[in-house]
């Protein structure tokens, strides 16, 4: 490597990502540098700042906002939407945590990709908000009045995205989860923003944090892939890094010194007058696990969440369902911040539980260092992450920028440690060794109980909240217009006059012209060739992708349900969360998770929809099983699929009922938080036979078909049972069977034996002609929910006025969203999010 702007401290051979990795400091700033070289097409850079916050009113949040807002170079107003419309990118965003802020970009494009780089490194560097102030007032917050005499209140974009944050209860405990353990750090803090708090930032320490924080000597930057990357990084160092000079920034993050004693925070959330106040309280039970620099506790403690509160049958969970102490049991373990945190979350329990809740997690931890977590369960959690890791699929995000975003869990807090986490051949190989010593026992009992740096949060709902907070903003905005002149009330109104200008005012020609734009000379024209190759077996289509996956096979049984009656469609979708959850003949659950974890990469159930519209809407409603495993244990898991498939006991009714509860949970949290895909697939369920169906299978319908069974169990539980039974057997048909296998391996060698035994217990019945469909209707309607933010969704049919699908649809998708509804929805109204 020859660059003589910095110096190369230190060089790696990364086996496991087939490249080398290369640890380098700009020499004038001390500027941090990680390349990973290797192959990878898909390039990716990042920069990143040390950003810790020192109060709630979301400084970090707002500046990573707000330095996308034009530059030095690219003085548009939104260089960031300018250049989503005329680029490669396989990814282009900004992230704020609690403790950092980062830009990552992704592109195959060579241009591209040097194209991005450098509009993001003028963003960070010399951004607009220096001359335009109204930059802060509309990413951040403003005072907004259209008149004198008309009402005051806040506006903003980072304003209204925290309000949506805020509503979301799990949002508020995970905030309070981590404060209630490191409240003397950064961390205490919420660097996004809280609402009650963000109106309280000035421009001048909204300056000031930029000027600290944003300088080369605070930053940390990365590439991956394959790319002349001394090109790359000698570009960053004569047009941005060469220009500063050294300056020493205090950004490092403080540790929380160990508690005397355990700690209990209580608090409230909000939620509707019409919610039940009975099992509605969080319980969370907390601790803080070592630091982020011990790759053991890394994944030991990854591990040990999974198998003991994430399988089916985990222990933890399963003693506290059993104990009757909440509805559904959730996990986490934060482990990219300097003190990582575990948590165990019984949601929907009740204030009482509290004790018990205690009592029984540790309870159940300390039978387990008694008697032991067992081998098997052990071997299939460890089995699961580095199948996970060896995969390293991260579906529609490119590898490199997830393995940048997980370098920086360790290098933000040791210059010398950005592989730490990256590289766990070693790490695996020793936890395997660990598995009958006692280690992962002893580990759970020193951090989760005998360890004094824990806590407990209890979170009870209050109904109304938000709404009074609402009226006390309100409140205080009006006493705080009663106390201003009339020449200060006419300054808000002429400000708020002045940002509507601005905010109307399109950049010029010239300005938008700086923003580098790909010819159609830089663009490949020919596409990737997609591999499908037909074959028939024992007269099943079978199309095989013949494409290297490092010695994994991805198989998918795509049953067609069009000839399922609407009626029996929610019970298709409830399939898809019971199936691998309930025993079979041969194992219980239990046992049935650990087989799937040891013998594959995952097995799983899931509903889909294919639409095309020709004169008339066609669709095709799939139930899907997908399974992964390593070519040698291939027919083990299809001889997995078919024992659940075949075998799986759907009249357990403890078992449904907990499952029924623990969905019911999940989806309203889900659809409260993507409140625009939920109002958007209602909205187009009255026009789009296809939409109609996945609202039946994964909408509102779906969510108040689960919410009638779990108020209703014990009166609907011999119908449920029944209908489940026989929509399995109305899926499980010869002719309903389409398989989809990608790998090296060819596909009648590794699959030909599988699928002839699998389509041998598979129903000959003919297809069912006539079905029962729900009628469309078009509802328009409401429904109402905690949040402080409104989703509102419009859909319409555009065949039914006369059009018909070209690519020229896809392109006005882009300029509506990115021009008229960006500006007017997003820059104008501050709204978070605007799409179409």
């Amino acid at each position: 490597m020859n660059l003589q702007a910095y110096e190369v401290i230190a060089q790696e051979e990364l086996k496991e990502l087939k490249a080398v990795g290369y640890i380098l400091e700009h020499k004038k700033t001390k500027a941090r540098v990680v390349v990973i070289s290797n192959d990878d097409s898909n390039k990716v850079f990042t920069i990143g700042f040390r950003t810790p916050p020192n109060d709630d009113t979301g400084l970090p949040h707002i500046m990573e906002h707000s330095v996308l807002c034009g530059s030095k170079k690219f003085p548009a107003k939104d260089p960031f939407v300018e250049l989503a419309k005329g680029s490669l990118n396989t990814f282009l965003n900004a992230m704020t945590y609690s403790d950092k802020t980062v830009y990552p970009i992704a592109s195959c494009n060579d241009k591209d990709y040097h194209n991005l780089i450098e509009v993001y490194m003028d963003a960070v560097f010399y951004p607009n908000i220096y001359s335009r102030k109204e930059i802060l007032m509309q990413e951040g917050w403003h005072y907004e009045m259209e008149d004198s005499d008309g009402p005051i209140t806040y506006n903003g974009v980072v304003y209204n995205e925290m309000k949506g944050v805020y509503s979301s209860a799990e949002d508020v405990l995970a905030r309070v989860n981590q404060s209630s353990l490191l409240k003397d750090t950064p961390y205490a803090f919420e660097s996004g923003g809280d609402p009650e708090y963000i109106p309280n930032l000035t421009y001048d320490d909204f300056i000031a944090f930029h000027k600290k924080y944003y300088h080369p000597s605070n930053s940390y930057i990365y590439l991956y892939g394959n790319m002349d990357y001394e090109k790359e990084l000698r570009f960053i160092d004569e047009e941005y890094l060469a220009n500063y000079e050294y300056q020493k920034i205090n950004s490092t993050i403080k540790m929380q010194p160990e508690y005397a004693k355990p700690v209990v925070v209580e608090t409230t959330y909000s939620v509707s007058e019409t919610d039940p106040l009975e099992d509605s309280t969080y319980l969370s039970y907390n601790a803080v696990i070592g630091t982020s620099l011990e790759r053991d506790l890394y994944l030991a403690f990854q591990i040990l969440e999974y198998a003991l509160l994430c399988v089916p049958g985990a222990p933890i969970k399963e003693a506290l369902i059993k104990a009757g102490i909440g509805k559904e049991i959730r996990s986490s373990f934060d482990n990219g911040i300097r003190q990582p945190i575990f948590s165990i979350v019984a949601k929907n329990a009740n204030k009482e539980d509290q004790n018990r809740f205690v009592q029984v997690i540790t309870d159940t931890i300390r039978t387990l260092k008694e008697h032991g977590i067992g081998e098997r369960t052990l071997k299939a959690a460890i089995n699961h992450f580095e199948f996970k890791y060896k995969e390293a699929n991260h579906g529609m995000y490119p590898k490199g920028l997830i393995l940048g975003l997980q370098s920086f869990d360790s290098w933000l807090y040791d210059d010398m440690a950005p592989f730490i986490h990256l590289v766990t051949e070693d790490t695996f190989a020793f936890l395997k060794t660990q598995i009958d010593t006692g280690y992962f026992e002893r580990i759970l009992e020193e951090y989760l109980i005998t360890n004094p740096h824990r806590s407990v949060v209890v979170m009870e709902p209050e109904r109304g909240l938000n709404q009074r907070q609402e009226e006390a903003v309100a409140k205080k905005l009006q006493d705080y217009k009663e106390s201003l002149s009339a020449k200060e009330l006419q300054q808000i109104v002429d400000d708020t006059k002045h940002l509507k200008e601005y905010q109307s005012t399109p950049s010029t020609k010239e300005e938008l012209e700086t923003i580098p734009m790909l010819s159609i000379d830089d663009i490949e024209k020919k596409a990737r060739e997609i591999k499908n190759v037909p074959h028939s077996i024992a007269n099943i289509p079978v199309i095989e992708h013949p494409y290297f996956t490092n010695g994994i096979a991805y198989v998918r049984l795509a049953f067609s349900v069009m000839d399922l009656s609407d009626e029996l469609m929610p019970y298709m979708s409830l399939l898809t969360e019971i199936l691998k959850y309930v025993d079979t003949e041969q194992f219980s659950y239990q046992e049935l998770s650990n087989e799937i974890n040891i013998v594959t990469g995952g097995i799983g159930f899931s509903n889909s929809v294919v639409s095309v519209y020709d004169k008339e809407e066609r669709y095709l409603p799939l139930f899907d099983v997908r399974m992964k495993a390593l070519y040698e244990h291939v027919d083990e898991g299809m001889k997995l699929i078919e024992e659940i498939l075949f075998t799986s006991k759907l009249s357990d009714t403890v078992r449904l009922k907990e499952i029924i509860a623990e969905c019911k949970s999940g989806m309203k949290d889900t659809m409260t938080s993507a409140g625009h895909t939920t109002a958007a697939g209602r909205a187009a369920s009255y026009i789009s036979r296809s939409a109609m169906h996945s609202d039946l299978t994964d909408g509102i319908a779906f969510y108040e078909f689960v919410c009638d069974l779990d108020e209703h169990f014990e009166e609907r539980k011999e119908e449920l049972i029944d209908k489940l039974q026989m929509t399995i057997a109305e899926i499980l048909r010869r002719g309903n069977l389409a398989v989809s296998y990608t790998g090296d391996r060819e596909v009648r060698e590794l699959l030909e034996p599988c699928i002839d035994r699998l389509s041998r217990k598979l129903s000959t019945r003919a297809e069912i002609t006539t079905r029962d469909r729900v009628p469309l209707v078009i509802k328009n309607e409401g429904f109402q929910t905690a949040s402080k933010v409104q989703y509102v969704a419009l859909a319409g049919n555009y065949k039914e006025h006369g059009f018909d699908f070209t690519g020229a649809l896809n392109v006005l998708q882009v300029i509506f969203s990115y021009d008229y509804l960006w500006i007017n929805v997003r820059v104008k109204g501050g709204a978070y999010g605007s799409m179409c």
